[in-house]
């Protein structure tokens, strides 16, 4: 039995690793990417990241029209795909589908980071507590001090722009969709998922991930490169560990997911719902994927291996949604942003 399973799993990956190669050599001869999904983050009923007069889901879905309209204007022979155009709420299992249905070749979910108020505590004055202790005659009055505080928060000064991508060490549940996040309820609606146990599911997940991985963060790469041309702080490509992005896990292609800013930042907030601040960051987006939609379509010489390639690809950061790359100007006692998903 075991080694009818080996045999099987080995013609598994002869069998995909033939398709990968056909499949490549078929598309050759025209534009690899086709069509690209743009995911306007949260909605409806799920505002997001909130700040002092905004929602993460307001500006998602501002900077993501903008940037279907400069996509369209750059790439005018490639079908680009919204999630949404409204205020309107789709769970990550309906975005996933959108993109999967429409055969995305490509993945690009926009976000908008926050990070927790800074706690503070002084301590500001004594006060006599009394107590008693011990019963009838032995009772005795017991005072002391105990200390009083003053409590109070302050905005988290974290700024910056971030690019997610899928952690590598979930690579397994990138092809299968396996849903594993405590979050989402309403699990028992997810049909047809291969059961990740099973050699075959677990031989082509690993197979289509890995190529995934490579591909989204090479892309997340060149945003992140573009925010910076424009004066924007880059707290890098990063990747979740301990738990991962659902959303981008699911989608059947190279996916990424954009982190604009931080709401709670207030400069940042008055930056993401300016008109300007818009469409410097959907200009950026869409260079980088132009300039990897290129890449990606530009022939290669027969015989090229794309070895030469790999050096250009930098480590993603390993963390739990936090920016792995501290800011040396930030004051001390500033704590990590938290991506809102």
């Amino acid at each position: 039995m075991y080694l009818r399973v080996l045999f099987k799993a080995g013609l598994l990956i002869l069998a995909l690793q033939c398709n990968l190669f056909l499949h490549g050599q078929t598309r050759s001869s025209g534009p690899k990417i086709k069509t690209i999904i743009v995911d306007a983050g949260h909605g409806g009923t799920d505002a997001g990241a909130r700040g002092r007069y905004s929602t993460e889901a307001q500006i998602t879905l501002q900077i993501a029209l903008k940037l279907e309209e400069k996509l369209k204007e750059q790439l005018p022979d490639t079908k680009i795909v919204m999630t949404r155009r409204t205020d309107i709420f789709h769970n990550v299992r309906e975005k996933a589908n959108i993109a999967n249905s429409n055969g995305g070749d490509l993945f690009v979910c926009v976000h908008v980071n926050a990070a927790p108020a800074i706690k503070h505590r002084e301590l500001v004055n004594y006060k006599t507590v009394t107590s008693y202790t011990g019963k009838g005659k032995k009772r005795k009055k017991v005072t002391r001090k105990v200390p009083v505080y003053r409590n109070w928060t302050t905005p988290n000064p974290r700024y910056g722009t971030s690019t997610y991508v899928f952690a590598a060490d979930r690579i397994d549940e990138k092809a299968s969709g396996i849903l594993d996040d405590e979050r989402f309820e309403s699990e028992s609606e997810v049909v047809d998922v291969p059961d990740p146990s099973s050699p075959e599911a677990m031989i082509k997940a690993r197979l289509w991930s890995q190529k995934f991985f490579k591909s989204s963060v090479r892309l997340a790469s060149m945003i992140e490169s573009e925010f910076t041309e424009i004066g924007r702080k880059s707290l890098g490509v990063l990747q979740r560990n301990e738990k991962g992005i659902w959303v981008l896990q699911a989608t059947n292609m190279p996916a990424v997911l954009v982190e604009t800013g931080f709401i709670t930042n207030q400069e940042e907030e008055d930056y993401l719902n300016s008109d300007k601040g818009q469409h410097e960051i959907s200009d950026a987006i869409t260079k980088a994927v132009v300039n990897y939609k290129n890449l990606v379509d530009a022939p290669r010489p027969i015989g090229a291996t794309g070895q030469h390639q790999k050096k250009e690809l930098p480590e993603p950061q390993k963390n739990t949604g936090a920016a792995a790359r501290p800011d040396a100007l930030m004051p001390a006692g500033t704590k990590k942003g938290e991506t809102k998903l």
